[in-house]
């Protein structure tokens, strides 16, 4: 089990503050020296005379205020773009565990958590028997491996994400089909409309036999349109228990992401990820209710 450092971090995370502020302190130590020789510069080339007017005092000292003036910001800007950059690799790394991290600015003003990283540095820096890091091992910063739940949860979340994905497009394709099947069967029955309106206009003017022969030939096609008809009740009746199928496994995802969604609550309800990957899931509960409000329009109707 990881100690609780000074600053109230695990060991891994306080190496990485370790490894920072040796990064700042040897910018700073670069700083101050670029500081101290604008100082000795100014002695060695301007002052070689005994004497100075006011005017040539003021003059060397708006010099040396403009360089060293110039030397403090170039610091302050450069540190403020570095810090930007560390921030950014934190948030990467947060964003591929879908997290969202905030920052409370005001405490960077906290006068008493100052002095307390400043203790932090002066012991951590001064003391004879603290051990230093290797130098050869390379600090990298990759997503959270904390192994067992956490990761199994965030796998299962993405299978049922993929699963649900692919029950939508066998909803589209099953949907698709019911579609064409009552376009079918609209055809068919305005073909068997046509055929007996065409015989009402025609039975007056042909013969007896005629006659006979058009009926026998309508009644073959009622039967075959029967037949036909009975075969696309039955395609329509096996694409509704398809349809039902589908339904109960969107149901079963859905209950699967809700588990998910309790064990993962369970797994960072102290840490504003728990905030973040509930809204994941409530964004895609909604999806589903969408999905399920589109397939009643397809359910008959008693």
């Amino acid at each position: 089990m990881e100690r609780t450092a000074e600053l109230g971090l695990n060991e891994h995370h306080q190496n990485e503050v370790i490894n920072y502020m040796r990064f700042a302190r040897s910018k700073r130590g670069l700083r101050l020296k670029t500081v101290d020789s604008c100082f000795q510069d100014l002695k060695e080339s301007r002052l070689v005379e005994e004497t100075f007017t006011v005017d040539e005092v003021s003059e060397v000292l708006n010099g040396l205020q403009a360089v060293v003036h110039s030397e403090v910001e170039s610091e302050l800007i450069n540190t403020a773009y570095t810090n930007v950059l560390l921030l950014r690799q934190l948030f990467s790394q947060a964003e591929k565990w879908y997290l969202k991290l905030q920052t409370d600015i005001s405490e960077l003003e906290n006068r008493e958590l100052l002095e307390q990283v400043a203790e932090f540095e002066k012991a951590e820096f001064t003391s004879s028997s603290k051990k230093s890091i290797i130098d050869s091992m390379k600090p990298k910063l990759a997503p959270l491996h904390e192994g067992g739940a956490a990761e199994l949860l965030n796998k299962e979340i993405i299978r049922l994400q993929e699963e649900n994905e692919k029950l939508k497009s066998r909803l589209k394709t099953i949907e698709s089909q019911a579609t064409d099947a009552l376009d079918e069967k609209s055809k068919l029955e305005r073909a068997l409309q046509d055929l007996q309106l065409e015989h009402g206009n025609q039975k007056d003017f042909i013969k007896a036999q005629d006659l006979s022969d058009l009926e026998n030939t309508v009644a073959a096609l009622k039967s075959e349109f029967q037949k036909t008809l009975n075969d696309q009740t039955e395609n329509q009746k096996s694409l509704e228990e398809n349809l039902a199928t589908a339904k109960h496994d969107l149901l079963r995802v859905q209950e699967q992401l809700s588990m998910a969604e309790k064990e993962l609550e369970k797994k960072f309800q102290q840490t504003a990820a728990f905030r973040n990957m509930k809204e994941i899931l409530t964004k895609k509960n909604d999806q589903i209710k969408d999905l399920r409000k589109r397939l009643a329009k397809y359910e008959p109707e008693d």
